[in-house]
């Protein structure tokens, strides 16, 4: 997620934290320590309610994590891949692949609202608990306060719009009931974009009044309109490439360099001639070693070019994403979704390079289904 940095691992998984969650927790926190304690709990000092605020602050972050964690264990229960988790101010969200059944998608969907809602009835009831051994005190508020928070998260996220967990729920449903996974993730992302939107509406309209918190829905609106849309649009495009083999998209033949020859030399020999914008370059032995592009070439200053080799430069086949020619290609997409991988794909087939698959072969298929048309080879295209 775009504006999140990573914080560490939790499960082995990557955790981010998008910069929406702390935002939210302190308002949250100075919400807690400035009125909340102060009207459960009044005539402690304003370092009591200070303190509490920054223990409730941690509680409620690590409350957001569990309800994420939930989503990745959940995940990989059933065999999906997990990449990475971020924490953002309505929960979280979780890269991984896509599940392979209706029921599995449900059971990853609803397992963050669970969490958050037994953690919020667990820490009502620890409040309500240190209520009746300790009196009403500062400790059973805060209990009480981190029990409501979860409770409403939990609620929150189970409204049906995507990217909300509530709209997976309805994306899962609808796959399970018509068969059809792309509509259902259309329909999903459409609910979201409807109710981001409202949530826009009513944000402005509370700013109007009076109401600077209004503010806050109107950008997490803005948010998952934009998310939800993302979505609609991965769902078209993979109605779009749906049955297509890797075969049938690469650019066949691919001009491809050598990635011992020095950067100038890789320019006037391969680069300008083939016109493509990113290239394959091969081995002593005629092996894929990476991909280089013109964008890396022309980061080279004019004065080195002369002695440094394109190796040096390229991207490696370890950060490249391959297939076979058998390959579904969406299938081959949604594998490699993840940071540094993704288009282009190296077709190699027996260690031998076989073409290449680039946005712009991607673009086409999307085109093609556009117009009714089946996807035909393209024997070579712009890079």
């Amino acid at each position: 997620m775009n504006g999140s940095v990573r914080v560490g691992h939790v499960f082995g998984v990557p955790l981010r934290l998008h910069w929406s969650a702390p935002v939210l927790v302190i308002l949250l926190a100075y919400g807690l320590g400035h009125e909340t304690l102060p009207a459960w709990t009044p005539g402690h000092s304003s370092a009591v309610y200070a303190i509490a605020s920054v223990i409730g602050a941690a509680l409620l972050m690590g409350s957001l994590l569990l309800h994420e964690a939930a989503h990745a264990v959940a995940a990989r229960s059933k065999g999906v891949s997990v990449e990475d988790v971020t924490v953002w101010a309505l929960g979280g969200m979780t890269q991984m692949g896509r599940p392979r059944t209706a029921g599995v998608a449900l059971l990853v969907a609803v397992s963050g609202p669970a969490t958050s809602l037994v953690i919020g009835g667990a820490a009502i009831g620890a409040g309500i608990g240190a209520h009746g051994l300790i009196g009403w005190g500062v400790p059973a508020a805060l209990l009480v306060w981190l029990g409501w928070a979860n409770l409403l998260l939990g609620v929150f996220n189970l409204l049906p719009a995507a990217p909300l967990d509530g709209g997976r729920v309805v994306q899962a449903v609808l796959w399970w009931r018509t068969g059809d996974r792309e509509r259902s993730e259309r329909a999903a992302g459409r609910s979201g974009q409807l109710f981001g939107m409202a949530m826009i509406a009513f944000g402005w309209v509370s700013f109007v009044r009076g109401n600077t918190g209004g503010l806050w829905f109107a950008l997490i609106g803005l948010f998952m309109v934009v998310v939800a849309n993302a979505e609609r649009r991965r769902a078209t495009v993979n109605e779009a490439l749906r049955g297509v083999r890797v075969a049938d998209a690469m650019s066949h033949p691919v001009a491809a360099g050598a990635d011992w020859l020095t950067v100038d030399r890789f320019i006037d020999e391969v680069a300008t001639p083939a016109r493509h914008s990113v290239l394959p370059v091969v081995d002593f032995e005629g092996r894929p070693s990476g991909v280089v592009s013109l964008r890396g070439l022309a980061a080279v200053p004019r004065e080195g070019r002369g002695d440094r080799r394109v190796r040096d430069v390229a991207t490696p086949l370890s950060r490249c994403t391959l297939a076979v020619p058998g390959d579904l290609l969406n299938e081959v997409m949604e594998r490699e979704a993840r940071p540094g991988a993704g288009l282009p794909i190296l077709v190699v087939d027996h260690g031998h390079l076989e073409g290449i698959v680039t946005a712009h072969d991607v673009t086409r298929l999307f085109q093609l289904h556009a117009l009714g048309m089946t996807a035909a080879r393209p024997k070579s295209s712009p890079l």
